[in-house]
């Protein structure tokens, strides 16, 4: 029997499931829309398709290294207690690991990936089915070093996989122990004090004019005078590049030294330009909305509408 979109559409809108599963449902159901509900169903695809609409805030990163390639992942849950299991950890990083060996250019890319007896979706799902919350595959970044060049790409997760690191090093190889000790530190420098950008050279034009603006502002609201506010200016602007910018950072384990300084030391010491190509830093649910644990507000809020 053909499938035709019109039925598609009516068992999408019936089950909330992906177009391609509600498809292949109907194929297999040989059309019948009532079996190919129960397709769904017995798939999971139907009940996690209901968990959609839920805030799947928590979750963990994970990331993977191997062959000069690394990828740091992000996958999220509702709750806490099942970010924590030994089952969910294990996914995120199998995510990392397929991500990192596979090289995606997206994240729509990754969930198409084969995994097992299907894809990296339909095992998302199976988690759903499993686990009974929603789960999501939100993000991730893959770094690969140049063809040829020296360096390294140093992974770093911190508190139970709550935030996740990876660093870009060029200069020397990984058996270089102290050159890899850098990326270490270097690593932990992110997690801990969060940059934004690699140096003063990455911050966009229009961030510094922007930030340069209300510089000024402020020294004119504070009565300072007109021909001193481009300099207080530039004076602020100096600080603001010493917060943002990784090498302009004090290093958290010696906060006399800056991370250039640490990166000029390391240039000496192995004849080469020791730099960060850059990096990336993800923390498990910023910028996303929190979910509410307030049951008896929710309780009320129910009863309110009923």
């Amino acid at each position: 029997m053909q499938i035709t979109s019109e039925m598609v559409r009516e068992l999408r809108e019936k089950t909330g499931a992906g177009m391609m599963d509600c498809k292949k449902a109907l194929a297999e159901a040989g059309g019948v829309m009532e079996e190919a509900i129960d397709n769904l169903r017995k798939k999971g695809l139907a009940a996690a398709a209901k968990k959609a609409s839920r805030i799947a805030s928590e979750g963990a990163v994970a990331a993977c290294v191997d062959s000069g390639a690394g990828a740091l992942v992000e996958v999220n849950c509702e709750t806490d207690f099942v970010a924590k299991t030994d089952d969910f950890q294990g996914f995120v990083r199998e995510v990392a690991t397929l991500v990192q060996g596979k090289g995606p250019r997206d994240v729509e890319a990754a969930l198409a990936l084969p995994a097992g007896d299907g894809s990296l979706s339909d095992k998302l799902t199976g988690r759903v089915a499993k686990i009974g919350e929603k789960i999501s595959f939100r993000r991730f970044v893959r770094f690969v070093l140049p063809a040829g060049g020296k360096g390294v790409i140093v992974p770093y997760i911190h508190a139970g996989g709550k935030i996740g690191v990876l660093v870009e090093l060029h200069g020397a190889g990984a058996d270089n122990t102290d050159f890899a000790a850098l990326g270490k530190d270097l690593a932990m420098q992110v997690a801990a004090a969060n940059p934004s950008y690699v140096s003063r050279e990455n911050v966009p034009a229009d961030v510094i004019a922007r930030e340069k603006a209300i510089y000024r502002e402020q020294a004119l609201a504070a009565g300072k005078p007109e021909k001193i506010l481009d300099k207080i200016a530039e004076g602020k602007l100096e600080k603001f590049y010493g917060d943002f910018c990784l090498v302009e950072q004090a290093f958290i384990k010696d906060p006399d030294r800056r991370v250039k300084e640490l990166l000029k030391a390391m240039s000496a010491k192995t004849g080469t330009e020791v730099r960060v190509a850059g990096f990336a830093r993800y923390q498990v649910g910023e910028g996303m909305e929190k979910r509410s644990d307030d049951l008896a507000a929710e309780v009320a809020r129910q009863l309110g509408q009923a």
